[in-house]
């Protein structure tokens, strides 16, 4: 590659809202170093992928998309980051297509790394505003990671494994950075790490509410979202906060199971009685919540009895959404060493029996909304039956879309919700 001239790049993130976060600061890097968006998604430069591990599964998409861009693009840099380059770097090393392996804690120097491996001088690339939000491959909610890292083991988890133990980030940096996103034009942002609940566990008199109340006084972003909170973390102090209308009103509870004795055995800290008052109480504080969940079906152990207690509770709760995942054995996790593993074909029978439950409490929470006004972040369009549609969420974390030929991509607008043939669509309210 000579040096005059603006590589174009690709970071693709796979798993979690963590890796998002992580893969919106490594873009900002390059972009702020004088690298360039790639306009489409098939090709480019250099094609940074941010992987999962959370399950085989996972490692197996990576892999593939991996070799499947590589073939596509056989000129492109590869780079590989994220948990599963941090697992298992060795053997994606091996891999032909890939170029570079960088690690979770190598994140940072990402950009170095790669300016370094195609011999680019940096003197030669001009430095370009920042036009991320721009560019419409990228979402208009912002992931910023607070925390990362855990330090409570779950059973089954790997995260505390590629992610170590667990770290705050302090409030001024947090801050300052949701401020530099409000001013390129982010609208949303979404706080995210890996146990949330923990946040400031290392700084006096610092806790998530603290943190919370910094934001909302230092700061002019109009939405703010929680990734994921554990039940025991939801206490009065912190619902308070949703009082102010600029906190969305959803949160992500994961239930992972309904029955005592496999949460015990995952090591959860938190009864099925525990986290049903959670719920309520949840309900109770916050005006049309929406309470979304994640399942993990057949882990060890888990027998008929079981996994009904698990149906059940979520059949009495009605989630909004529910995110259901078949236990997959994760090397190193003292689950993956339980005995009494269930068949695939059982697993799989138990998914489907929670989706379905799930797709039908999510239609039923979407109804409730019919003829409602709301607030809608607007984000991608789309054409359909030749005309121009476009597609976002509102403030509990609907999917909405509406007919517009006017570019309202990133803008929030008043909505008057119309349910019909299956979907929510908007009229947007002056």
């Amino acid at each position: 590659m000579t040096n005059n001239f603006s590589p174009t790049f690709i970071v693709e993130t796979q798993g979690c809202k963590l890796n998002q976060s992580d893969s919106l600061e490594i873009a900002n890097t390059l972009i702020e170093s004088g690298y360039s968006i790639s306009d489409t998604n098939k090709y480019a430069d250099i094609f940074v992928l941010n992987t999962c591990t959370v399950t085989h599964i996972a490692d197996r998409k990576a892999r593939n998309r991996i070799r499947n861009f590589k073939r596509s693009n056989p000129e492109s840099t590869i780079v590989a980051t994220g948990c599963y380059a941090e697992r298992s770097p060795e053997f994606i090393k091996s891999m032909e297509e890939v170029d570079l392996v960088i690690s979770n804690k190598g994140k940072e120097k990402i950009t170095d790394e790669i300016t370094r491996h195609l011999s680019i001088n940096q003197e030669f690339i001009k430095p370009f505003p920042n036009t991320l939000i721009k560019s419409p491959k990228l979402k208009t909610r912002a992931m910023v990671k607070i925390q990362e890292g855990c330090d409570q083991v779950c059973s089954y988890c790997i995260v505390p494994i590629v992610r170590g133990r667990e770290k705050s980030i302090p409030i001024n940096k947090i801050v300052d950075n949701i401020n530099k996103l409000s001013l390129i034009g982010y609208k949303e942002i979404v706080l995210t790490g890996t146990q949330l609940g923990s946040y400031g566990f290392e700084f006096k008199e610092i806790n998530l509410t603290q943190l919370l109340k910094n934001i909302i006084d230092n700061t002019n972003i109009s939405r703010l979202r929680i990734s994921s909170l554990q039940p025991q973390d939801l206490n009065p102090e912190l619902l308070e906060m949703w009082k102010n209308p600029r906190l969305s009103p959803h949160l992500h509870i994961p239930l992972q199971s309904g029955n005592n004795n496999i949460l015990k055995k995952m090591r959860r800290r938190y009864s099925r009685d525990i986290f049903e008052k959670t719920v309520e109480f949840v309900r109770n504080s916050i005006k049309d919540v929406s309470i979304t969940t994640d399942v993990i079906v057949g882990f060890p152990g888990e027998n008929e009895e079981s996994f009904e207690d698990t149906y059940n509770i979520c059949r009495n709760i009605k989630f909004s959404n529910m995110h259901i995942f078949p236990y997959s054995k994760r090397p190193k996790t003292s689950a993956a060493y339980f005995k009494d593993h269930i068949k695939s074909e059982v697993k799989s029978q138990r998914v489907r029996k929670l989706i379905e439950l799930s797709k039908k409490h999510k239609t039923m929470f979407e109804q409730s909304f019919n003829n409602s006004i709301r607030t809608v972040l607007w984000e991608e369009s789309y054409i359909k039956e030749n005309k121009n549609y476009w597609s976002g969420l509102t403030d509990n974390y609907i999917k909405v879309s509406t007919q517009n030929n006017n570019n309202i991509r990133n803008t929030i607008t008043n909505v008057k919700l119309n349910y019909e043939n299956l979907e929510l669509t908007g009229k947007l309210i002056n």
